[in-house]
């Protein structure tokens, strides 16, 4: 089968959470030790939207450390997870824009991490 008669798989949402690290231009603030990103990003499976997100963050000078999946909106219902609208509307928005949208910068400081 050539890629040409595949069934092309449809684009999907993932929530990720992204640790990073510093590194100079990152911009986080200055006593930052890193950070924890909510972030929604497209793919066609979960490891394809992790390649992106990291793609587009090592673009933005961040230092990507640790990427933890939680999977599409219905795999997180389907687990309980209440998804407010904002936050659907940010994974319309990924889907809809085929992006990685970082929803939520947590900075870390000493001390914060056990």
């Amino acid at each position: 089968m050539t890629d040409t008669e595949r069934p092309k798989r449809p684009q999907q949402v993932f929530t990720l959470v992204v640790e990073v690290g510093r590194k100079p231009g990152d911009g986080l603030p200055k006593a930052a030790t890193g950070a924890a990103l909510m972030v929604y990003a497209s793919g066609v499976d979960e490891a394809e939207a992790v390649r992106e997100a990291v793609a587009v963050l090592k673009v933005a000078d961040l230092a990507v450390l640790d990427v933890t999946g939680y999977g599409t909106a219905e795999e997180r219902a389907a687990q309980g997870h209440e998804i407010e609208e904002d936050e659907r509307a940010l994974m319309d928005r990924a889907l809809a824009e085929n992006a990685v949208i970082v929803a939520q910068v947590t900075p870390f400081f000493e001390g914060d991490r056990a």
